[in-house]
């Protein structure tokens, strides 16, 4: 029985998790719930699976959720600092990082800090600090197991390769290619929030969801698996597979190429990864070849979604480079969500932040943290 703590469990990959576990109660129990913002929703979570402890990270809204719960003896602490604080909990086995952005970073750092396994759905932590992470998951052998899709498939692609040596050639990161794929630049220049929201293949929260309509989240995710795997970005190959079904693929130095296949359904990465190394039996639909009597292929058009060429110039550089696109990106985002910078103009906005913000070449935890506050700011005074 693993005990679960679940960092954002009011979000689209904590309410899953959340199935999963209800779905396996002889595997796993709930001992941390969190959320920032949602305070009904968490207290609807608590109560159905009476965890040890909740925290809304949000203080104006501690009191509501303090007494919602009470007859229920659960604790109830609020703010950032409890959040980071949490992870350190005895009775926790594995932690689910499902935060938005920036703000799992440092709660997942405590986190590898007290040894603690990290199933990993919040790329960005990988993006901000992937060499302090990796150090700290060594250091303290602290296990980082990935729950986006992408990744969950090179690791399954991965299983007993290690072991023998074998050794990466090329990773493929597959790409729906979004709501937009296929769209010229001028096409670009009037989309609307309310398209860019409406993703082709997944459910997936807003800020994700806008990620994956300008490629970013690919150019994120291609960053979280150069530290993943340990391999150059110059391994990493985009492809839109706009069916979704093959969700990434390892080359090896032989030649043979791995794929691991599914419906796009992020249970199945969420359950494998806290039940690694088992694989738990499961309810989820089956994926059948006649349904797909066509798997697709095609190059990413880089000219006219630069985000991804952005990622890969970021982390060409390192160093803080990668942190300062985040920030960015995160303002940018939000402020195409709310009507304030076209779609195209996000790119714009990151790249003069980058260019803008002073390079470190080796940041300490520090750094990046200053590297974020001072990037956002830069950012928001573009708008």
């Amino acid at each position: 029985m693993k005990r679960v703590a679940i960092l954002g469990s009011t979000g689209s990959i904590g309410t899953q998790a959340l199935e999963v576990i209800s779905q396996n109660p002889q595997h796993f129990t709930v001992e941390v719930l969190t959320a920032h913002n949602n305070a009904d929703l968490l207290i609807e979570q608590a109560i159905q699976f009476q965890p040890n402890t909740v925290i809304i990270s949000n203080k104006e809204k501690y009191l509501y959720v303090q007494q919602s719960l009470d007859k229920y003896m659960i604790k109830v602490f609020a703010g950032e600092e409890a959040l980071a604080q949490v992870v350190e909990m005895d009775s926790i086995d594995i932690v689910l990082g499902a935060l938005v952005g920036y703000s799992g970073l440092i709660p997942i750092i405590n986190a590898l800090k007290h040894g603690k396994p990290v199933a990993l759905a919040n790329k960005e932590v990988l993006v901000v600090a992937g060499q302090l992470v990796n150090k700290l998951s060594h250091q303290h052998n602290a296990a980082i197991l990935p729950v986006d899709s992408e990744h969950s498939a090179i690791f399954q692609c991965m299983a007993g390769e290690f072991e023998y040596g074998n050794s990466i050639e090329k990773l493929f990161l597959t790409a729906s290619g979004g709501p937009f794929r296929g769209y010229t630049q001028t096409q670009l220049q009037s989309v609307t929030k309310q398209q860019a929201l409406k993703h082709p293949n997944w459910d997936m929260g807003a800020k994700v969801t806008i990620d994956s309509a300008s490629l970013m989240n690919k150019g994120l995710e291609m960053i979280e698996a150069k530290w993943l795997f340990g391999v150059d970005a110059k391994q990493i190959e985009i492809i839109v597979h706009p069916q979704s079904i093959i969700h990434s693929a390892v080359q090896f130095s032989d030649g043979s190429i791995k794929a691991q296949m599914g419906l796009p359904d992020m249970k199945l990465p969420i359950q494998y990864a806290l039940s690694y190394p088992q694989r738990v039996p499961s309810t989820f639909p089956r994926f059948s070849f006649w349904d797909y009597p066509q798997l697709t292929f095609e190059k990413p058009v880089i000219e006219n979604f630069r985000n991804l060429h952005i990622a890969f110039e970021a982390i060409a550089k390192s160093g803080n480079m990668p942190c300062i696109m985040n920030a960015a990106n995160e303002v940018a985002v939000h402020a195409f969500l709310h009507d304030k910078i076209s779609f195209l103009g996000m790119s714009g906005l990151i790249e003069k932040t980058m260019q803008h913000i002073s390079y470190i070449a080796q940041p300490s935890l520090d750094d990046y943290i200053h590297t974020h506050n001072e990037s956002i700011a830069y950012a928001q005074s573009l708008l």
